[in-house]
Order: structure tokens, then C-alpha cells, then sequence
């Protein structure tokens, strides 16, 4: 028996009955990332925002540290982008000692091409994004009426759920990480340790979001409860009857959050924080595994918003939806709601 039901976390408004076909084509799932800042136009580090069809991020930073000759330590970016779609993201390349001009257009092929090139003062910083714009054909949709009645729930929100590329595929690295922290195939968890925590502490957040749906918990927030700024991740807790941050809550600038597990006093209170301490005991290996690796409490956001919104029908059966997503959040999180999809690519890399 399955001791880890991922299958099961609520949806909020049902579980959608229409089904559509995802990534048929890399540009069927088009990403373009934002820094949130613009590189200065001078310095050591020279930025270029890469397009990428078909390839992992790490594949090609590889292929730019060969090409400019630096330790793959000189190469970075913000966050790893899908393999298979039509990608765009900035890479940085530390070359302090290079005078001489370097073509760009030299580097990629069909695959890879550099869309532009700054500089910059700084190394990019992973996590250190503002976001993603993405665009996401599906086609053979069954029921395209309804599907455009589900989109106009995503404007309300969806839960914020981690994706199930988070948990790697068939949910290894959550089954791996338990079994690291039991002791177990150490080998394997050395290299890949921090992609085992991250699945654990995803795994107990989903639990606790899933459980606020399933007890009609979501709409409001409750005496006790953490709110968290959209974008900034600020923290508040809620004051019973604060009229400013309810306005905030029903504007979607505030919203409901779930503890990502670790040592420490949880930031909520009363029955709130009963409830999300009663989801770490229901796992105790996970959440004092956790505790004893010395990670420290922290918050995220149960809810999502899609930012710019907007839906093109282009056929019979086929739309494409364009949406914008803070860092650290899931496409997938949005589909989730709208349809059931088969997918002609995997989601893993």
C-alpha cells in the first residue's frame, strides 16, 4: 500500500472531467523568465538570456562553460527550466580576465541560441528570480465550453501545490528521502540529498494544503493563521476581524500559508497550528527526519495566482493559455484545475 497517496490532494473546485493533450510539441509549453532586475552593462559577468528547445538547463551550462573555456562554477542561472518546451532564461558567465570580443551567435545551434547579451556586477543567484511567463497549448480538448468555465476560476486562485516534478518520476525522490533518513541507500542520498529534502518538505505542505480544502478552510482566514505577501513572502499573522487584511486577503495580496517543516515553534497558533502539527505527526519519520537535519520553520503560500491571464481559442479542440507565476511555483498547479491531460513528453528531465 502506498504510504504517500499523492494522487489524492483536493482540487478546489472538483476534479475536472475534460481532458486535453500537453506538449505534443516543445512549443506547445513556451517559458520566459524574469530576473526582476536588469544587468547593470558592466562588469565581470557577462549575461545572456538563452532560448532553449529541447534541452536541460544544466546540459547547457555545461555546453557554456566548454565554450568559453571556465570552470561549470562560472556558469549560472536563477532556476532549471522544462526540458521539453520552448524555453527562454538568463545564464551569467564570470570571464574577469577577457578583453577580447566574444561572437555569442558562435555558441548553440538549432537547439540553443542567445537571444541577448549584457553585463552584469554579479553572479545570478539561484531562487533570486521574480518569475515565469508562461504559454501552454492544449489541444484535443473534449470540452471546450467547460474548460473556459474552469479557467474563470484560476482568477480567484488555485492551491499552491508542488508539482509532481518535485517528487521526481513514479515519486522517487520522496520514497528516497524517507529512506534516507531511515538510514538508508546513503550512496544514492549523497548526491542527491537536497533533492530528497526538498520532496519531503513539498510532500507535508501539499498535506496540510489539501487538508485546509477538504475541511472548507480555504476561503478565510482563521484566528491563528500566518498570512504571506504575494511576491514578497512577507509574514503577518492575522488579527480576528483586521478589516485592512481581510481587504488584502479578498484583493489576492494576502494569502492563507503552511509551514515547509523544520526545528522551531511553528509561526501560527490556536487550532491552526494544531492542525499543521497534527499533519507532521501524521509522518513522524518525515518531520522529525527533518528537525534532526536542523532545517528551520519557514512559510509558503497556499494560494496561487495567475497574473495576466488570458485564454485564445485557436481551433477545434486547441487554445493556448498565458499566464505569469511567481518563482517556486507550479504550471502544472493551474492545469491541475482545468483538465486532465496526457502528455507526449514527460515532465521529468
Amino acid at each position: 500500500m502506498n504510504k504517500f497517496p499523492l494522487e489524492s490532494f483536493a482540487f478546489l473546485n472538483g476534479q475536472p472531467n475534460v481532458t486535453a493533450t500537453l506538449r505534443q510539441y516543445p512549443e506547445d509549453f513556451i517559458v520566459q523568465e524574469d530576473l526582476g532586475y536588469e544587468p547593470e552593462g558592466d562588469g565581470e559577468h557577462h549575461y545572456l538570456y538563452i532560448r532553449k528547445i529541447g534541452e536541460n538547463t544544466d546540459w547547457v551550462a555545461r555546453q557554456l562553460a566548454n565554450f568559453c573555456q571556465v570552470s561549470p562554477r562560472d556558469v549560472a542561472y536563477a532556476g532549471k527550466k522544462d526540458r521539453h518546451a520552448m524555453t527562454q532564461q538568463w545564464f551569467s558567465v564570470h570571464l574577469p580576465k577577457t578583453r577580447r570580443t566574444i561572437n555569442w551567435a558562435l555558441f548553440g545551434g538549432d537547439s540553443i541560441r542567445v537571444l541577448r547579451s549584457e553585463k552584469g556586477r554579479r553572479k545570478i543567484k539561484l531562487g533570486n528570480l521574480k518569475g515565469n511567463r508562461f504559454d501552454i497549448t492544449l489541444r484535443n480538448v473534449s470540452n471546450m465550453e467547460t474548460l473556459l468555465e474552469r479557467v474563470e476560476f484560476l482568477k480567484n486562485g488555485v492551491p499552491n501545490y508542488f508539482g509532481e516534478q518535485r517528487f521526481g518520476q513514479e515519486f522517487g525522490n520522496l520514497f528516497y528521502g524517507a529512506a534516507m533518513l531511515a538510514g538508508e541507500h546513503e550512496e544514492r542520498a549523497r548526491h542527491k540529498r537536497g533533492l530528497y529534502i526538498s520532496a519531503i518538505r513539498s510532500y507535508l505542505f501539499n498535506c496540510t494544503l489539501s487538508d485546509r480544502i477538504n475541511q472548507k478552510r480555504w476561503s478565510l482566514p482563521e484566528l491563528g493563521d500566518v498570512l504571506i505577501e504575494d511576491y514578497t513572502q512577507r509574514c503577518q499573522i492575522f488579527e480576528q476581524d483586521n478589516s485592512e487584511q481581510l481587504a488584502r486577503f479578498n484583493a489576492l495580496d494576502l494569502h492563507l500559508s503552511a509551514p515547509m517543516w523544520g526545528q522551531g515553534e511553528l509561526y501560527s497558533n490556536s487550532a491552526v497550528a494544531e492542525h499543521e502539527q497534527a499533519v507532521a505527526d501524521r509522518y513522524p519519520d518525515l518531520s522529525k527526519g527533518l528537525e534532526q537535519l536542523g532545517l528551520r520553520q519557514e512559510r509558503r503560500g497556499m494560494r496561487l495566482v495567475p497574473r495576466d491571464l488570458e485564454v485564445v481559442v485557436r481551433g477545434e479542440g486547441e487554445c493556448t493559455l498565458g499566464f505569469s507565476l511567481p518563482s517556486g511555483s507550479f504550471a502544472t498547479s493551474i492545469l491541475r484545475e482545468l483538465c486532465v491531460w496526457d502528455s507526449a513528453q514527460t515532465l521529468y528531465e
